[in-house]
């Protein structure tokens, strides 16, 4: 092992954009049960079935549709 080492050439990591982000979020029952038997179908984590979900959204633009209700 070198006492020092050379970075004056040194290249930032290209793929540090492609690194997912970790996020807590809260959600109700049904969802969690939905994406859990959708795993049990598919194979594929809940949490990767999530992700992959709103990475779709995202990339579709898809907006959601509210109508809210005054009680």
């Amino acid at each position: 092992m070198k006492d020092e080492y050379d970075f004056s050439k040194a290249v930032k990591n290209p793929y540090i954009k492609n690194l997912d982000e970790k996020v807590t979020i809260s959600l109700t029952q049904e969802v969690t049960d939905y994406f859990e038997q959708l795993s049990q179908e598919t194979g594929i984590s809940p949490q990767s079935l999530i992700g992959l979900y709103l990475q779709d959204c995202a990339r579709s633009k898809r907006k959601l549709s509210l109508e809210w209700v005054e009680s």
